[in-house]
């Protein structure tokens, strides 16, 4: 992952086009939350469908492409391609889990702390080297992010447990991040979606159904927002941040996803008539300034 490793601010055509896939990613995955609060069914239930029917276009593409890259040629091979799909499973349930135990402002905000997990993963065990000024980057897009839930005043009504669970799925989607990056060293985003969103579905499905039990939506009113929410935030969104991951740093790609909750912002603004304040629009300045931030300096890669 030559091209990843290099200084963000040298911006070849193919980084300038991860980048906009990037983002377009985490706006796609910013929508996840209203689809999830729309949903008739439960949030592990909701879980499922969101990956079970995401596998539906990511087939589709999958039969169409004439060239599908490198194929995998041993079970190591197919057991690295199924990762990913585990560690996003462990993040939804944990996350929805959370959900259900904290604040909403708890959950999500810790739930965004994928990025500093990324780093330290990176650092501490491949031997990643970053910089301050990227560094720098990330706290102030992490302050941002504080900011636009309502500053620490707003994070003070949560559970341990549920706060707990919030951090594990932050753990857990920073291993996400970091296997799709590892993969696309070797294999193709369709390929590699394919099999993480299959294994992911295999993985949340018994969970959905022995905790919440029903599982069908009762209007096709609740099946469109889970077609929504599979097709736009998992086959859409994911496989943007897939493809950007072959060009661009782990740790910067998840540091541009705490655009996600800016997205959520805008979105229930617009679709659910939630106020956006003076402290949500500068919350989400501060995580655009450090976002730029460290889209000027080196990366762990």
């Amino acid at each position: 992952m030559s091209q990843a490793a290099s200084t963000l601010s040298e911006a070849s055509p193919s980084n300038r086009f991860a980048l906009a896939a990037l983002l377009l990613g985490g706006a796609a995955i910013g929508g996840s939350p209203i689809f999830v609060r729309l949903s008739e069914v439960g949030p592990m239930a909701t879980a499922f469908w969101r990956v079970a029917l995401a596998l539906i276009p990511i087939l589709i593409v999958s039969f169409v492409k004439k060239d599908a890259g490198p194929k995998p040629q041993s079970l190591s091979d197919y057991g690295m391609l199924a990762l990913p799909g585990v560690m996003l499973a462990l993040d939804l349930a944990a996350w929805h889990l959370s959900l259900t135990m904290t604040s909403v402002a708890n959950a999500t905000l810790l739930a965004n702390l994928a990025p500093v997990f990324v780093t330290l993963i990176a650092v501490l065990f491949f031997g990643a080297r970053t910089s301050v000024v990227f560094l720098m980057g990330l706290v102030l897009a992490l302050a941002g992010v504080v900011i636009l839930k309502g500053g620490p005043a707003g994070l003070g009504n949560g559970d341990l447990s549920g706060d707990g669970a919030a951090l594990i799925a932050a753990f857990f989607y920073a291993c996400y991040i970091l296997a799709i990056g590892r993969l696309r060293s070797r294999f193709d985003t369709i390929r590699i979606m394919l099999w993480s969103t299959a294994s992911a579905a295999v993985c949340i499905f018994p969970i959905a159904f022995f905790f919440e039990g029903q599982m069908l939506p009762a209007t096709v009113f609740g099946w469109s927002i889970l077609f929504g929410l599979a097709f736009v935030s998992h086959a859409g969104g994911q496989v943007a941040i897939t493809y950007a991951l072959a060009y661009l740093p782990p740790a910067f790609s998840s540091l541009t996803l705490l655009l996600q909750p800016v997205v959520a912002a805008i979105l229930a603004w617009a679709l659910l008539n939630e106020a956006i304040g003076m402290m949500q629009a500068l919350g989400a300045a501060v995580v655009l300034a450090g976002i730029m931030v460290a889209r000027t300096s080196r990366a762990p890669a």
